[in-house]
């Protein structure tokens, strides 16, 4: 299948070009945004908002200064000023990720919640978001998959190979966005100790971008990091895993010991 090359640009308002890139973040924040407002229990609608914009800030910057330290470290060391040629293109989630913590964590502080809390609170919302920002890298014609035979392969606009690749993206949007969300809206169904549903959240979405990696042909400039086989999005994603692992093992211990004093 030869995907039409859509136009990057949705529509014009004077002399501002809305991207459907930019199109589908303002969705994937609207959709958790109305996910989270439908299960307040810690924080106040304008608590809400402002964790929103604040988050939305967070993996902006975030996103960006991922991208250029993650995979163009040698373009920002030898020319820092591009981490401004934001047209350029270039965010990366893990980057983006810390961004939204750091914005999280100085609300909380703000709030008098504690941080793992309000990480409990919005995490399970946050796939649908990571969906939608995957159908806009589809859109966009970016991040490629790899070669394949499958009948549902795509020739890419972008592709200066014109070969036949995996739709990634879409596998990415479906296991991000929808699996993940899925199985969070599952785990918080009953009361969860705390720290569980943020390691949760760590482990699935560090799982199914291993797993979907296998089918995103790696960045040209970088190529594989580990083995031939191990790609930057994997290893950047391994340590979420490990994290998430150790934190849910330590929320269920400090959990059992809670109910332990108790009896």
């Amino acid at each position: 299948m030869i995907l039409p090359e859509i136009d990057p640009v949705a529509f014009q308002l004077g002399f501002l070009s809305i991207r459907w890139y930019s199109l589908t973040w303002l969705l994937a924040f609207g959709l958790i945004y109305l996910l989270a407002l439908k299960n307040l229990n810690k924080i106040s609608s304008n608590q809400l908002s402002d964790l929103m914009f604040y988050g939305l800030l967070g993996a902006m910057l975030g996103g960006r200064l991922g991208y250029m330290f993650f995979y163009s470290l040698d373009q920002l060391l030898s020319n820092p000023i591009k981490l401004f040629y934001i047209w350029e293109g270039g965010l990366s989630f893990h980057g983006g990720l810390i961004g939204v913590l750091f914005s999280s964590y100085l609300l909380s502080i703000r709030w008098h919640i504690r941080f793992l809390e309000l990480m409990d609170f919005i995490a399970p919302y946050v796939p649908i978001g990571l969906g939608s920002v995957r159908v806009g890298n589809f859109l966009n014609s970016e991040l490629l998959g790899r070669p394949t035979e499958v009948q549902w392969g795509v020739i890419f606009p972008s592709d200066p190979l014109g070969l036949v690749r995996h739709p990634s993206q879409l596998y990415q949007a479906f296991g991000e966005g929808v699996v993940l969300l899925i199985f969070m809206l599952w785990f918080i169904r009953r009361p969860r100790p705390h720290m569980a549903t943020s390691s949760v959240f760590l482990i699935g979405y560090g799982v199914i971008r291993c797993f979907t990696e296998i089918f995103r042909e790696p960045d040209s400039h970088i190529g594989f990091d580990l083995f031939n086989f191990i790609s930057r999005g994997q290893l950047l994603s391994f340590p979420m895993i490990v994290l998430g692992v150790v934190l849910l093992f330590y929320s269920y211990k400090k959990h059992s010991k809670k109910d332990e004093a108790i009896s």
